[in-house]
């Protein structure tokens, strides 16, 4: 599963059209082509009314009837997952609902500046949940729990970059009265050049 994020009101989503591709170096294209694949899923998922399955045909881009696009609407978030023929529309459906109520449990009420401010944290999410296209695990606790163990890690390793430069602050504020010349610790004896004092 792929995922590219972009963020077009409805509005501009009209505004914008389809570019042709021809002449432009790869990585260009690459990314045009990225935004053409967005712009026709938005198309073909917003105009879709509220009371009709969530799942249709991917888009030309996307790959016709070897993909489906299957989503849900909650508020104004769409999810949406594009996968292959052969995969289950209510497994996907599921696995959606099971996306959306753990990043509703990590950020508290996710809303739409959660997920643009905070896009590694989804990307940690759902890569706890799907990794090269298979589905991993689907326990919200499990995740929860996995995602807890990332973020404190991630404090600790802050923690640590932070040590040099408290080191050399602390030793700043040490009042010797002069700087050794000769350190002994067990058998290891360490000779301390002149070092110009700290101030």
């Amino acid at each position: 599963m792929t995922s590219y994020y972009l963020h077009f009101s409805v509005e501009e989503q009209h505004d914008h059209e389809e570019s042709p591709l021809s002449g432009q170096p790869d990585q260009v294209k690459s990314e045009d082509t990225q935004q053409q694949i967005i712009r026709e899923t938005f198309h073909l998922v917003s105009k879709r009314d509220e009371n009709v399955c969530n799942f249709l045909e991917g888009g030309l881009l996307i790959g016709g009837s070897d993909n489906k696009l299957i989503y849900r609407h909650y508020a104004t978030l769409y999810f949406v997952f594009c996968v292959d023929s052969s995969e289950s529309e209510l497994g996907i459906l599921d696995l959606i609902q099971v996306f959306v109520e753990t990043l509703d449990k990590c950020f508290e009420n996710v809303c739409e500046l959660d997920l643009i401010f905070h896009v590694d944290k989804v990307h940690n999410i759902l890569a706890e949940m799907v990794m090269g296209g298979m589905v991993l695990e689907t326990n919200m606790n499990e995740i929860v729990t996995q995602i807890d163990a990332q973020n404190k890690l991630e404090k600790s390793e802050a923690g640590l970059a932070g040590a040099p430069a408290r080191a050399v602050s602390a030793v700043k504020n040490m009042n010797l009265p002069e700087i050794p010349r000769n350190i002994n610790i067990g058998d290891i004896s360490i000779k301390v050049p002149n070092l110009p004092t700290f101030k």
